[in-house]
């Protein structure tokens, strides 16, 4: 482009003097090149979480140190005009850092506000070329206080899984801050209506229908025994109850008509129990814990398990409680922080608790050997350790193979097979890659292999195999048909369902080979419903997506608009009724079921609202 070389300005004791304009159309270049990468990569290519946010920041420091290159090292500008704009560009973002809200911070400011000003300023000297040095500071000084400012007046309420942040004025409640008002409204009211305390004290087990923890029986996302009618149009789920939930990204436990979820309450961590019929509260667990980062926000990200009356809840901070599953009293509790050595992960102890032969296992990531966690149910007391890699968002996962029972864990390191009963080393498959999240439950496929899945990996499916006394895990094939971030995946008839970057996906069992692709429900869990091969999806938008569990084409029978907000919780579906919730609220929808002997059989009496 033309650009003019000189100009003549007026500057203080320089007057008179001429300064040769700098040629924009380095910077130019550069801008234009970032917001172009950024439209590609935000939008038409299908990267995973991880290499689309790395992307985004990488292109970010790429743009903020060649601009500044750039711009220290043009002799056309005189020395005192580079370093009083940098020094300038440094002093607002100190300043806009400083007075910003928390969940804003320094990398909010860096790598987005720097590129706006970045951009703002190239297109401000293109505009300005001819124009006074006087215009030229100014403009940048408007450019500094508008970008920056900005960042003092709003907040960020957590990332979706496309790196978009939900941004809210500074000033407006916090869905936390409602759900805490109301809370202390309701609990301000005199005499409120409480649950017949015989019920309450009435001991608790384990029945045909329950779902006793984090993805039901097995760990699988699997509803068997069960079947409702999908055609919503004619029989929608009727909505039973609404409320207000702290933040979190728990699931649900439902034994009998008792409902087990946890949640933040501002500096206390619940592990609540509820009527399953009306949603309300019958007792909660509190303890003097929070956790919060930029991405989640607040709250616990495990789901509490039921085990031969107790409740065991594990805490983002690292405590682990052990509660009457009854009353709520509670019987021990331990800090896994303490007992392992390990930090806090970036995004909080997301481990639901395991619990087999008489102990109760949980991920903590502690240097060697305490990674693994076992404590014994009756007393707390430490029974086993084992060691993992350093990171994982994953659970302990049993299985049976050959008749032996394994517990598996998929860190960082790769997947662990432990014995449940002494966490001595079964057979390890290595697949190092420090410091990725890898998040979602191992699978097993028959006696004889299991599924695992990350960003990083893919689908890797492993065939075991026991020489005596050794084990083996070899690679049977490995994938990238689906890249399954924190989002499970559901197999069935030798087809696995599940996520692949937001979009969901079918994948072949036998040649890793993808079916097909299509859905887009964003970050979303599912649920299968074994005897219709039925995908029950809950989107990360809240709605809830009946789609056929079929290998020949993507289909969708009905929708729902289950719960408004960002959802990453797994959904629940226990004794005919629909449970979903995210870090804002939760809901309880009632399910036409099929009359069937197995749904009969499934069906319990979940209390009646009032």
């Amino acid at each position: 482009m033309a650009i003019p070389t000189t100009l003549t300005h007026s500057t203080g004791t320089d007057t008179g003097s001429a300064q040769v304009l700098p040629r924009v159309w380095p910077a130019v270049t550069l801008v234009a090149a970032y917001w172009i990468f950024r439209l590609v990569t935000g939008s038409l290519l299908d990267l995973s979480i991880y290499v689309g946010f790395f992307s985004m920041v990488g292109a970010a420091v790429l743009l903020i140190l060649l601009f500044f290159a750039w711009w220290l090292t043009n002799r056309r500008i005189r020395m005192s005009e580079r370093l009083l704009a940098v020094a300038a560009v440094a002093v607002c973002a100190c300043v806009a850092v400083k007075l910003s809200d928390k969940s804003i911070g320094l990398f909010s400011v860096v790598m987005f506000g720097l590129p706006m000003v970045i951009s703002a300023w190239t297109f401000w000297l293109l505009v300005t070329r001819s124009r006074s040095i006087v215009i030229q500071r100014v403009g940048l000084l408007a450019i500094l206080c508008l970008v920056f400012g900005s960042y003092t007046l709003v907040r960020n309420d957590g990332i979706d899984g496309r790196q978009q942040a939900a941004i809210h004025w500074r000033w407006s409640p916090k869905a936390e801050e409602l759900f805490l008002a109301e809370r202390s409204r309701l609990t301000g009211i005199a005499e409120p209506e409480r649950p017949d305390e015989k019920k309450v004290h009435a001991p608790l087990e384990l029945a045909p229908g329950d779902w006793p923890g984090f993805r039901g029986p097995q760990r699988d996302g699997t509803l068997r025994g069960v079947q409702f009618a999908a055609d919503w149009d004619a029989t929608p789920p009727k909505l039973v109850w609404r409320r207000r939930v702290g933040p979190g990204w728990s699931s649900f436990a439902v034994i009998g008509d008792r409902l087990f979820t946890q949640e933040q309450r501002g500096d206390l961590e619940a592990v609540v129990c509820l009527e399953a019929g009306t949603g309300s509260e019958i007792w909660s667990h509190e303890d003097k814990a929070r956790f919060w980062d930029m991405v989640a926000g607040a709250g616990p990200r495990a789901t509490p398990t039921f085990d031969q009356g107790r409740i065991y809840a594990l805490g983002a901070t690292g405590l682990l409680t052990a509660l009457d599953a009854s009353t709520g009293k509670l019987h021990w509790s331990r800090n896994i922080v303490d007992d392992s050595g390990a930090k806090p992960p970036m995004w909080g102890f997301s481990s639901s608790p395991l619990v087999v032969d008489g102990a109760v296992i949980v991920y903590a990531g502690g240097a060697d050997p305490k990674g693994l966690l076992a404590y014994r149910t009756d007393t707390g007391e430490p029974a086993w350790t084992a060691a993992t890699g350093p990171i994982s968002y994953s659970s302990p996962q049993l299985i049976n193979v050959g008749g032996e029972s394994q517990v598996l864990l998929l860190s960082d390191r790769g997947l662990l097979a432990v014995h449940p009963t002494t966490g001595a080393t079964a057979w390890e498959y290595s697949a190092l890659a420090p410091n990725i999240w890898r998040a979602v439950q191992p699978r097993p496929i028959g006696n004889s292999q299991v599924l695992i899945g990350s960003e990083d990996l893919g689908l890797v499916l492993l065939d075991l195999a026991k020489d005596g006394k050794t084990w083996s895990a070899t690679q049977h094939w490995a994938s990238k048909a689906m890249r399954p971030a924190y989002n499970d995946f559901i197999l069935q008839v030798g087809f696995l369902y599940g996520f692949d970057n937001g979009i969901f996906c079918c994948t072949d069992v036998e040649t890793g080979k993808r079916r097909w692709k299509a859905g887009r429900y964003g970050h979303g869990q599912v649920l299968l419903v074994a005897d219709q091969r039925l995908l029950v999806v809950l989107s990360e938008t809240g709605e809830v997506v009946l789609v056929p569990a079929t290998p020949e084409k993507h289909q969708e029978l009905a929708r729902l608009q289950a719960v408004q907000g960002k959802t990453w919780n797994h959904p629940v579906i226990a004794h005919g009724h629909l449970y979903v919730r995210n870090d804002e609220e939760m809901a309880c929808y009632r399910l036409r079921l099929i009359e069937s002997p197995a749904a009969k059989q499934a069906e319990l009496p979940v209390a009646a609202p009032r």
